[in-house]
């Protein structure tokens, strides 16, 4: 009798856990299909590959292997074949923000002298030219972004006159950072005290920076001409060297501004209540491609491609992975990106990792 009771417990058990199992199995949401096209571009196993920059032929990108980071030029359509391997000068040499010349010149970031300064590998040889003379450079001015027109005429960086920023990037530059800062050097503008931490909480309008701003300078490589504008960093100088797109805090709230070189037409052409950064000029200087978190809520671990077409103003998002960490947009051509991301080659749509890869997105 007691096991005819128990059998027919079983059975009322079994029919109440079907239907919840079904239910748990119709709760389950699939990756939704890619806004584009999106491949994968450059994906060598057992190294990060950061930060594309294109001019001309060649694509320049960062990659870490440990903690160690190295530039890299190869074709910009065949990446995989006849790469150079820009390689340290010095032993504690640190190399960042790899910047591609259309005559095959990279620009860099490095401490090899001491102070951080930026660099220009010249394309040949071993020549190394010191771009702006920033190798003299003493006290708080050090480069913590690079930039540079395609022809590497004019180049742009962004530094702190603040102590207390100026030391906590330091730090950051000469020891690497967490493996999320690797791919989102927006996030070392923080007011947050622990390096892990260093990007914000939350870039949503009114979560103010305890820090001060940034600044922006610009330097014409044949006038020697350095122009600085306040509050201002992640510079992207135009194709033809004549406008700048850039990074502007207001009470708290991160859009990206535009103005010429000279300073006139200074307008903001993104507003959201979440983070805008990273700008990048297409080639014939009509669209700019950039990073923003406006459709996660302001999740700084959540970002996404967007697209602004300069005449209109109008915003057009590109990348929708789920989950997905995606930035520093460069453009291939008029019609087609690259960026890294920390997509899961296999499901680039539904999983992540903690590592980086370069992937191409195609507009049309």
């Amino acid at each position: 009798m007691k096991i005819r009771y128990l059998l027919s417990a079983i059975a009322v058990a079994a029919m109440l856990v079907q239907p919840s199992l079904a239910m748990s199995q119709t709760m389950v949401t699939k990756p939704q299909p890619p806004l584009y096209p999106v491949t994968p571009y450059v994906a060598d196993r057992g190294v990060e590959s950061v930060y594309p920059s294109v001019a001309g032929q060649f694509l320049v990108f960062g990659q870490r292997k440990g903690d160690d980071l190295s530039m890299y030029r190869v074709s910009k359509t065949s990446p995989n074949s006849g790469r150079y391997h820009m390689k340290k000068l010095a032993l504690n040499d640190s190399m960042r923000y790899g910047v591609a010349v259309d005559d095959g010149s990279i620009g860099y970031v490095s401490d090899r002298v001491g102070p951080i300064s930026a660099w220009m590998w010249q394309g040949r040889g071993d020549g190394q030219v010191s771009i702006g003379g920033m190798a003299t450079y003493r006290g708080t001015i050090a480069p913590f972004h690079l930039n540079a027109s395609s022809d590497g005429k004019v180049w742009c960086f962004d530094t702190t006159f603040q102590k207390a920023r100026y030391n906590q990037m330091l730090g950051e530059f000469i020891k690497f950072p967490h493996h999320e800062l690797v791919g989102q050097h927006w996030r070392t503008y923080d007011s947050d005290n622990f390096r892990y931490k260093q990007g914000y909480a939350g870039t949503r309008a009114g979560n103010l920076n305890k820090l001060d701003a940034p600044v922006l300078y610009i330097f014409s490589r044949q006038s020697s001409e350095m122009i600085m504008i306040p509050n201002a960093y992640d510079g992207a100088i135009s194709p033809d060297g004549k406008r700048v797109a850039f990074v502007r805090q207001t009470e708290g709230n991160y859009d990206i501004w535009m103005q010429d070189i000279d300073g006139d037409n200074l307008m903001q052409v993104t507003s959201s209540e979440y983070g805008d950064f990273e700008p990048a000029w297409s080639p014939d200087g009509k669209k700019l491609a950039f990073v923003s978190n406006r459709d996660s809520s302001g999740n700084v671990r959540n970002t996404s491609i967007y697209m602004l077409d300069v005449s209109t103003i109008r915003a057009t998002r590109l990348t929708n992975a789920k989950d997905a960490t995606d930035g520093g947009p460069a453009w291939l051509d008029n019609n087609s990106v690259v960026f890294h991301s920390n997509r899961v080659l296999g499901n680039p749509q539904g999983d992540t990792y903690s590592g980086w890869n370069i992937w191409k997105l195609d507009i049309k």
